[in-house]
């Protein structure tokens, strides 16, 4: 009797165990375990009262990006990271600062319904008023496929950065040979080069345009630059995205959140 006993305990507490991990998807992180989002922005910060410097662009609140219109979530053209890091990126600023540029922000912290909007918009196959300036090689039927657009995003963890230079002699912004959020290889960091040595070497082979699109050697330095100052101050580059970066140590590597960009505390 008392050896069913224990056999039956046993058996509640390793139901109890398998329950668990179905709910929580046990594994590691790679395994994209299962959480739960969140509305919290405390622990985030206006990006430009630590980093007072940096211009804003923000795409996702006008209209000039591959979608063509101002995206959800995007209340106010501001940027919000981090606090880890936001100051990752004070170190970054005052880095190129000192070279004569200054950071130029595109995107940081995307909320969940900003991603949701671009999934929606990737399934609309007829709206391509935008292939022009964004995907002229690609079939927008591919996006998915080619994971241009997926429904989670490093952006809503709030760690990761899109950004360019802007040079403060020319007070232009420093020409990387493509566009910000240009789907293709082109966009790659070792398109032409090799990223890890910072070699030029006009490689340009898998660019599927005819004739083939190509970057300078003056253009791949430009992208260095950001990139060895990036990775100087603890971030980790996007082998596809010249301009995405991710805080090596993000605070928030098993959350999402939902909270619109806009200031804080409103």
């Amino acid at each position: 009797m008392k050896q069913q006993k224990k056999l039956w305990v046993m058996a509640v507490i390793l139901f109890i165990i398998c329950g668990a991990c179905v709910i929580t998807y046990c594994g590691s992180k790679d395994d994209s375990p299962a959480v739960s989002p969140t509305n919290d922005s405390s622990q985030f910060v206006t990006l430009t009262d630590v980093v007072p410097d940096a211009i804003l662009e923000i795409r996702y609140y006008g209209t000039y990006n591959f979608v063509g219109q101002r995206i959800d979530g995007y209340e106010e053209p501001t940027a919000l990271l981090t606090k880890q890091a936001a100051l990752a990126l004070k170190a970054v600023s005052d880095d190129v600062m000192a070279q004569g540029y200054r950071l130029k922000i595109y995107d940081a912290y995307r909320p969940q319904k900003g991603v949701d909007h671009f999934v929606r918009w990737a399934q609309d196959l007829a709206d391509t008023k935008m292939k022009p300036y964004f995907y002229p090689d690609l079939d927008k039927s591919v996006l998915f496929e080619q994971e241009y657009i997926y429904e989670r995003s490093g952006h809503t963890r709030g760690s990761t950065i899109d950004l360019t230079l802007f040079d403060m002699a020319t007070e232009k912004e420093l020409d990387m040979g493509g566009t910000f959020d240009w789907f293709g290889p082109e966009s790659h960091p070792d398109f032409c080069g090799n990223p890890d040595t910072g070699e030029y070497t006009g490689d340009n082979s898998k660019s599927p345009a005819e004739p083939k699109r190509s970057i300078t050697a003056e253009q791949f330095e430009h992208r260095m630059i950001l990139r060895r100052a990036m990775l100087a101050h603890g971030f980790k580059p996007l082998d596809t995205e010249w301009w995405h970066f991710t805080l090596r140590d993000e605070p928030f590597p098993d959350t999402y959140f939902t909270f619109p960009v806009k200031k804080l505390g409103q």
